[in-house]
């Protein structure tokens, strides 16, 4: 998968991101750096695109 492509992502995950852009567009930032951004936002919160369903538990506090 080529950088910058996000097939990989839900729909609820670009959804978000694009919510997100046009905040920091309102604020102000520029497009490119508004998409930067909030697809950085997405990826800190989701973990990034879509993931195999086995083994994929969210670590706990003791897990760390």
């Amino acid at each position: 998968m080529p950088r910058g492509d996000k097939s990989k992502y839900t729909d609820k995950q670009k959804r978000q991101a694009e919510h997100i852009e046009e905040g920091y567009e309102k604020k102000g930032v520029s497009e490119d750096e508004a998409e930067k951004r909030a697809w950085a936002t997405v990826n800190k919160e989701s973990g990034g695109g879509k993931k195999s369903g086995s083994g994929r538990k969210k670590k706990s506090d003791s897990d760390k």
